[in-house]
């Protein structure tokens, strides 16, 4: 077949990619001997991006692999790297296996930070472990290469709970250990321990909730109070850490120069059983208490045609899901940590909510943004890159939600939004501005001791003005 032919059997195909998927990808590998490819895969690139974007975020890890196997046939090596880079440590070992041997059919030398655990190679190339190459991509996956710290036990195991049996946990969340199995169902349906629902997300869209069942959760809670508790998170840590909050987080970053925020994608279901197993095997658990942890605080979903995928994440809506992933960062948090220091720059973590800021104007900061978006490439995450931002002092700078120009307040406009709304409360009564929220009550409550919590005059205030409002 030569190119005309080809391109005339992809343009009906190209009117539907989703349908066509496979037979597209089929033509690409079958003919990427002509000399006149690169006119096929840009024709077919241009306008398939977005659906290749859609599989890699995929919860289907078929999709997922679909889409790696194409990335060679469909992108020229920068564009392939930036996709491939995100899929080594994919939670699936197929779809990883199949994101490195891209990586090798490319043969990508992408700058990527070394592993520093293994010396560097006499003669670097891009297979290399250790070098300044895609072989970095792969830090911390090996239990071969783990460092000596990860590897002994941690003096934090002292004031955790001797663990030495599934019976053992089981006592611990207030189970029979015949209940533990049905507690670690896959899916949300009948019988599993998670129920799934969405809600609106503040910049539009919906968010998937995956919340545990009464059973679940009380012992979820249990393994909170129980163990994690016992252990420290990173000082930059602000977000569900007792005593710290999106005001302390702030603070840090008030009256600075320049102030960057980074998103990270995914964050949540990026920590998937293994990580989670690892984490509890570093603080000195068995193979069965591992196991048996992770499974209790991750969630396989279960797909319609009836798969389940393999392995679990941390569910968003649990009670665990905040405290393992916190713990699980402090690596990363203690490298972006060193990082900001070393370039004269704060740093703190709410969530998956990255901040840096500047005293005075930085040197290099796109440099100083690689490395940090390639620490978090380590690490096993990735960079939401369209919601990165970085704000001067001409402009408003917010940090969870904050400004932080001169000091940490709500932004003006919401706090005025927030009288207007009392006002028309005592003039139209309550009900008046619900306009679509349920339990309008409970919202005016809530926020008036947000506002509390970062003005408190304002915000006591306000809650005497709420609390006569819904008595009278």
């Amino acid at each position: 077949m030569d190119l005309v032919s080809l391109l005339l059997e992809l343009k009906p195909l190209m009117e539907d990619p989703e349908a066509h998927f496979s037979r597209i990808a089929e033509l690409l590998e079958r003919h990427q001997g002509l000399a006149e490819y690169e006119v096929a895969r840009f024709y077919v690139s241009r306008h398939w991006s977005e659906t290749v974007a859609r599989r890699l975020g995929s919860v289907d890890p078929r999709e997922r692999l679909q889409a790696v196997r194409l990335i060679p046939l469909l992108f020229p090596r920068v564009a392939a790297a930036g996709h491939l880079r995100r899929r080594v440590k994919d939670a699936d070992s197929r779809v990883a296996s199949a994101a490195r041997a891209a990586v090798r059919k490319l043969g990508l030398a992408d700058v990527s930070l070394p592993d520093s655990r293994v010396e560097p190679p006499r003669r670097p190339s891009p297979r290399s472990v250790g070098g300044w190459n895609p072989t970095g991509w792969l830090f911390g996956l090996y239990p071969g290469l783990r460092d000596d710290e990860v590897k002994r036990k941690p003096a934090a195991t002292e004031n955790l709970p001797p663990l030495q049996s599934r019976e053992d946990v089981a006592k611990l969340v207030g189970v029979d250990v015949a209940e533990l199995d049905a507690l670690m169902r896959p899916g949300s349906g009948a019988g599993s321990g998670y129920v799934e629902f969405e809600t609106p997300k503040r910049s539009g869209g919906v968010r998937r909730i995956c919340a545990p069942r009464a059973k679940l959760k009380a012992a979820q809670r249990a393994l909170l109070e129980g163990l994690l508790a016992h252990l420290p998170t990173h000082p930059a840590v602000h977000g569900f850490v007792p005593g710290r909050s999106t005001v302390t987080n702030a603070e840090a970053h008030v009256g600075a120069h320049v102030v960057v925020r980074v998103d990270l994608e995914d964050f949540f279901p990026t920590v998937h059983y293994r990580r989670v197993k690892g984490f509890f095997e570093a603080h000195g658990y068995n193979d069965e208490v591992s196991s048996t942890l992770a499974g209790l605080t991750t969630w396989r979903p279960r797909l319609p045609d009836g798969t389940v995928v393999w392995p679990g994440v941390l569910p968003q809506g649990a009670p665990t899901s905040p405290a393992i992933a916190n713990l699980v960062c402090r690596r990363m948090d203690a490298r972006l940590h060193a990082l900001a220091k070393k370039a004269g720059a704060s740093y703190t973590r709410y969530a998956d909510d990255l901040s840096f800021s500047f005293a005075s104007p930085p040197e290099r900061l796109g440099r100083f943004l690689w490395w940090v978006n390639a620490i978090l490439q380590q690490e096993g995450f990735s960079e939401n890159g369209a919601k990165r931002r970085v704000m001067r002092q001409g402009g408003r700078q917010r940090v969870t939600g904050l400004t932080v120009n001169q000091r940490v307040a709500i932004p003006r406009e919401e706090r005025r939004r927030f009288k207007a709304i009392l006002a028309n409360c005592r003039k139209h009564g309550v009900e008046s501005q619900a306009r679509g929220r349920p339990n309008f009550p409970a919202w005016l409550e809530g926020y008036a001791a947000y506002v509390r919590m970062v003005h408190p005059e304002l915000g006591a205030r306000w809650q005497r003005e709420v609390k006569e409002l819904l008595t009278s």
